[in-house]
């Protein structure tokens, strides 16, 4: 198997002209750029939280303490710290308290169930787990079959102002878990009362490794991707170079993308570390308390997925004044519909992009120019230092313009490995330092690249290859839908047939036969789905993307129901 070795860079033409192709990149790690921002701008606010106000300087002595606590229990270099946290002051804490023992993060989503939890942190081989007090009976539950030493629970109440903290309480009496501490479970709060012995930084070097990165899972099993102290430098500076006129000290990025997720943990919490600005800290995405902290802390800077630029989009008697403060955005992790790109801007003044990345490229490596250049359907094309091209999937040997194969990646952001995956590791990673990611995509002659769809999600009927999302694109732009997903179902007489599920807008009424009208009027007659499902909500991950993979066991388990009821398939 021949692998691609050299791309032309035809792409470089579209760069805005402040964005270089090639990027100087330090010999530092984070938590270099961390002390940083606490000795040039120690008085700056580094966390917003319901009215708990950070500043850098105050949260570098908050590092430092939680970081001797971690020493003091018994965490040194290269122990794996697991985080199963929301986006709440703890979070950039603890992760920088481990990067400066030179430990490994192990960032987990706080929305697993117990079987997910306990794969995780016996994959990495977590010791310590850093985790909220509403979260912790799941943990209690998985940690006597893992490898797990000793806990330390905090809870939303501890980062409240203090009137706050006490309405918290109230609220929730009843609710919060009861932490029974011994057998190495310990409060936050307790620990940050004693006074241990200072942590030296370890100064690990920038090819050492920083953290166990979880894909998502949505394709299948969660494998952790190895990423460098380099490889999150490198990515951060990667974006902070394309989000042309970002200044240092002075913007202010709101954090709905949880941290745990490599998305928001690089345009979020790491771009906040490397530039001194202040992070407005949101647990989860809740319409009204988004738009109140818009309005109240007037961010600059919102990376997002198009479901939630859709949400504030629609919500009701927005205005212009309530959200002009953003200036700089980018959608990721689906496919942004124009409808939704260019209300948005006319709503903010903000420009709006898309762009794509993954776990296992840190995870930033394709998106549209901000000002220059910009092709409304598809990812833009790769950022600084940043290689793409499509390839054979069998061959993996480069394909013309506009034929539709496997989107390889090659930068300074790629991972290094799966984590204790080797057969995975050599199917995704080339010799040359190419990432094969799965993702099914065609590039145009000026370089801009298009998702087609995942390999895993491809459809094939009547003999015909079928991309999941160019229907979904359609759909989009019915006045009706809201959201649309589209998957392969088995069949009698074909391979698999189309099925569309679609959220309509509130009150709106859409029936089966006016969507299949309006398929025929856009789509081939082979892409037309032979059954339409309506649903009142998808289910979408921790970071709003639509689980396909849910749906389809959804599918699945009818499918076995009806054969078990006797009934009937396709006709």
């Amino acid at each position: 198997m021949q692998e691609v070795t050299q791309v032309h860079k035809v792409w470089l033409d579209s760069y805005d002209p402040e964005v270089s192709a090639s990027i100087d990149y330090p010999d530092k790690t984070l938590w270099d750029y961390f002390e940083e921002a606490v000795q040039k701008t120690p008085g700056r606010t580094a966390t917003l939280f319901f009215g708990a106000r950070i500043t850098y300087g105050r949260l570098g002595r908050l590092v430092d303490r939680f970081a001797a606590s971690l020493a003091a229990l018994g965490v040194s270099q290269g122990d794996r710290v697991a985080l199963i946290l929301p986006n709440i002051p703890l979070y950039p804490i603890a992760h920088l308290a481990v990067m400066k023992l030179g430990g490994i993060l192990v960032p987990t989503n706080p929305l697993y169930v117990e079987r997910e939890l306990e794969y995780q942190l016996n994959n990495s081989g977590a010791e310590t787990v850093v985790v909220l007090d509403q979260l912790y009976p799941t943990l209690a539950q998985a940690r006597p079959r893992t490898s797990v030493r000793r806990v330390i629970v905090a809870g939303v109440q501890d980062f409240l102002p203090k009137l706050l903290s006490v309405l918290y309480r109230l609220k929730n009496r009843g609710k919060t878990p009861k932490i029974d501490t011994g057998g190495e479970v310990h409060l936050y709060k307790d620990l940050m009362k004693r006074k241990p012995q200072p942590a030296p930084a370890a100064r690990p070097a920038p090819q050492d490794t920083a953290i166990f990165l979880y894909t998502g899972g949505t394709t299948g099993i969660s494998k952790g991707a190895v990423l460098t102290h380099r490889n999150l430098v490198c990515n951060v500076m990667q974006t902070r170079t394309w989000l042309v006129g970002f200044q240092d000290a002075k913007e202010v990025i709101l954090c709905v993308l949880p941290f745990f997720h490599s998305y928001g943990m690089t345009t979020a919490l790491h771009l906040a570390i490397q530039s001194q600005a202040t992070m407005v800290l949101v647990p989860r995405f809740d319409l009204p308390e988004v738009i109140k902290r818009i309005r109240k802390h007037g961010p600059t800077i919102f990376c997002g997925v198009p479901s939630m630029y859709n949400a504030i989009n629609r919500y009701p008697g927005i205005s212009a004044a309530d959200v002009n403060s953003i200036r700089l955005c980018v959608s990721g992790g689906a496919a942004l519909p124009a409808e939704v790109q260019e209300r948005f801007e006319e709503l903010t003044g903000a420009r709006l992009v898309e762009g794509f990345g993954l776990s296992e490229t840190s995870p930033v490596a394709i998106v549209n120019p901000l000002f220059g250049k910009r092709k409304s359907g598809t990812i833009g094309v790769p950022i600084s230092d940043t290689e793409a091209c499509v390839v054979d999937p069998r061959t993996r040997q480069e394909l013309q313009d506009d034929e539709v194969g496997e989107l390889a990646i090659r930068g300074p952001q790629v991972m290094k490995e799966y984590w204790n995956i080797p057969e995975e590791t050599r199917q995704v990673l080339g010799e040359d330092g190419w990432l094969y990611t799965g993702d099914l995509a065609r590039r145009d002659e000026e370089g801009f690249f298009t998702i087609v769809d995942r390999k895993k999600d491809l459809i094939v009927s009547a003999g015909f290859n079928v991309y999941p999302r160019e229907i979904e694109e359609v759909l989009m732009r019915h006045p009706k839908v809201v959201e649309a997903a589209v998957v392969g179902v088995p069949s009698k007489v074909r391979e698999e047939i189309v099925k569309a599920y679609v959220v309509c807008e509130p009150g709106c009424e859409l029936s089966r036969a006016e969507v299949i009208q309006y398929c025929r009027e856009n789509l081939a007659k082979y892409k037309i789905p032979k059954q339409v499902e309506f649903r009142t909500e998808l289910p979408k991950s921790s970071v709003g993307k639509i689980l396909k993979r849910l749906i389809k066991q959804e599918e699945s388990s009818s499918a076995r129901d009806r054969a078990n009821d006797g009934g009937q398939g396709e006709a």
